[in-house]
């Protein structure tokens, strides 16, 4: 009696976003336990993500799944506990502080072999490619996002940049490569610097692994033409965004440019099910929250380019590569979350997927200067 309860309050939001329980489609739902009810209800997205990560329910396009569900903008999720706690913790507590930023590093990005596998051949970029150019494969796209980073900081050879989360290694490798700048990159995770350093051997490029707190004492007295940061502001949180753009404005010199790529919605938060199996502490920021940050820090936002979609079809191509390198891998990670790795690897992208096609989430570049460009900054595409 009490499941069908839960299922009396699930079905109706499911329906509302064309979704039937049984149904015909690749997108509908397919009900193996009926505890999904109750984890959906009582839990939200964790208690959704747990229940798909056992066996409890399916969808053959689960991508569409979420996207059709998070298109009408359903809030219920929002309402239930792990996210009421979830919240009440980021308001009270700062949960990225300096012991804690290493978190996610062992439990994500040390991954390493699962994470490159996805990847493209040429730089190993763990974020959005940029499609705007007519790129046909993810090698040409990400080829073309490092393009417009290097065109946007309208870098000079001789320059000095500073990489502020180097992920891998590709961005840096390339801008001394191509370039002619000297890169200082630095990360929290250990197996991004070991992988990063082999892929710079031989090229102007310094990796540490170190968190943007400790800038300053690190590197004293350095200063730096130019700023970037790829997909490393996901994991500042609110409560540190200030320290974080002031961090990052004491390395640049009074002429230089900061250009900030980020994931960003409408509303600042985290989701339960993703801050416990994906990225522990991870903060997806909105535009008001950058916005109010960077204020009497960075005085000109020079350019914002929202290419949002572009990470739909990113993460389909991940999506797509770790599917047909887990036969490899599945020996290296199937013990890991109780034999549940490859459900939640696969859920974690597809999510990710629909909530961009969606418009849920958001990705972008920001341009920031300390003073404002004389005569202005000409935007690039």
């Amino acid at each position: 009696m009490l499941e069908r309860a839960f299922e009396g309050a699930v079905a109706p939001v499911l329906a509302g976003a064309g979704i039937t329980v049984s149904g015909s489609a690749p997108y509908d739902l397919r009900v193996h336990d009926p505890r999904v009810y109750r984890e959906a209800a009582l839990g939200g997205s964790l208690g959704l993500g747990e229940s798909y990560m056992r066996g409890d329910w399916d969808a053959d396009e689960l991508d569409v799944f979420f996207a059709k569900l998070l298109r009408p903008r359903h809030d219920h999720a929002g309402r239930t506990l792990p996210n009421l706690f979830l919240k009440l913790q980021g308001r009270f507590l700062n949960l990225q502080t300096l012991m804690r930023s290493r978190q996610v590093g062992r439990q994500h990005y040390d991954l390493g072999n699962v994470i490159e596998s996805m990847l493209d051949r040429d730089f190993r970029l763990y974020s959005c490619a940029y499609w705007g150019r007519g790129a046909k494969t993810l090698e040409e796209a990400q080829r073309d996002k490092v393009r417009l980073i290097a065109e946007k900081l309208k870098l000079e050879p001789g320059m000095a940049v500073l990489d502020v989360g180097c992920g891998y290694g590709g961005l840096a490798a390339a801008l001394a490569r191509d370039y002619g700048v000297t890169v200082t990159g630095i990360t929290i995770s250990e197996d991004q610097a070991r992988r990063s350093k082999k892929l710079c051997e031989g090229l102007p490029v310094d990796i540490r692994v170190l968190d943007y707190r400790k800038l300053a004492d690190a590197l004293p007295g350095a200063r730096f033409d130019r700023v970037v940061s790829v997909g490393m502001f996901e994991h500042v949180g609110e409560k540190n965004y200030r320290a974080y753009f002031s961090a990052v404005a004491g390395m640049l010199k009074d002429d230089g440019l900061f250009l900030l790529h980020t994931i960003y919605g409408d509303e600042g938060g985290a989701d339960p099910w993703m801050n416990r199996y994906i990225f522990p502490g991870g903060y997806i920021p909105s535009t008001r929250q950058i916005e109010a940050a960077r204020e009497g820090i960075f005085h000109v936002a020079e350019d914002i380019h929202n290419f949002g979609p572009d990470y739909d079809r990113t993460l389909g191509e991940w999506r797509t590569r770790f599917r047909a390198a887990w036969p490899a891998l599945e020996a290296e990670y199937a013990a890991r979350e109780g034999g549940r790795f490859y459900r939640m690897w696969d859920y974690y992208l597809s999510v990710c997927m629909g909530g961009f096609r969606a418009r849920r989430l958001q990705v972008g570049q920001y341009v920031l200067s300390k003073n404002g460009i004389p005569g202005g900054y000409a935007s690039v595409r």
